[in-house]
């Protein structure tokens, strides 16, 4: 079994509605996968009640359970265990990093959240976990110098994983209804990001595992 964790300490990211989405694409992909929610908002446990489904459960976890749940996720046969986290340092977040083979740090491209996540990156290197960059909320192509800068700063910083994810409806929709992007417009531009980052996230799964928990270095997917 594979752990990721959505994490920064900044709100407004869109962890959660990134996780889901990936969820689904992951599911779609084959994956049998659980997400622990440990954001006190409760974003994902609410996008479940949402989804009606038994499909991809979600459950809330106090930090000191986490360790013997993911254990216990893993004999009973599922292969993929997403965790998100509140936007802020705490001990949940700072477990949640520990628990995870890859850490997924989402940041939309402002100078505001750039510089947040650089404690984040920090605190992941003091524990030695392996991360990834993620630029989300990415504005319209005319303005891609913004975008352009953004990317340099995180590849700066450590790496980043592909795609770049933009700003569109369909992730707001999806998530308001309990669906990922690639269940509420298949054939759609978001979708597509998805599945692609799906693909660039087991990649960089597969490396993680690879490295056991040594530390790797840090390149764009």
């Amino acid at each position: 079994m594979r752990t990721i964790a959505f994490v920064t300490q900044k709100g407004g990211a869109g962890k959660s509605t990134i996780a889901s989405s990936v969820a689904v694409a992951a599911h779609e992909a084959g994956e049998k996968v659980f997400i622990f929610d440990l954001d006190p908002q409760q974003s994902l446990k609410k996008w479940s009640k949402a989804r009606a489904e038994n499909d991809i459960p979600v459950e809330t976890i106090t930090p000191a359970r986490l360790s013997a749940a993911i254990a216990a996720l893993e004999k009973g046969g599922v292969t993929l265990c997403i965790i998100d986290t509140a936007g802020a340092e705490s001990a949940t977040t700072a477990a949640a990093m520990r628990a995870a083979d890859l850490n997924i740090v989402p940041t939309r491209p402002n100078a505001f959240d750039l510089w947040a996540t650089e404690q984040t990156r920090k605190t992941l290197r003091d524990m030695g976990k392996e991360y990834v960059f993620l630029l989300n909320q990415c504005p319209p192509a005319q303005q891609s110098t913004r975008v352009d800068e953004g990317v340099k700063a995180l590849e700066a910083m450590g790496g980043m994983i592909s795609p770049l994810v933009s700003s569109r409806v369909d992730y707001q929709e999806a998530a308001r209804q309990g669906w990922g992007v690639t269940e509420l417009n298949p054939a759609g531009q978001a979708a597509d990001e998805m599945r692609r980052l799906w693909s660039s996230v087991k990649r960089r799964l597969a490396r993680a595992k690879q490295s056991s928990g040594k530390p790797a270095a840090r390149k764009a997917a």
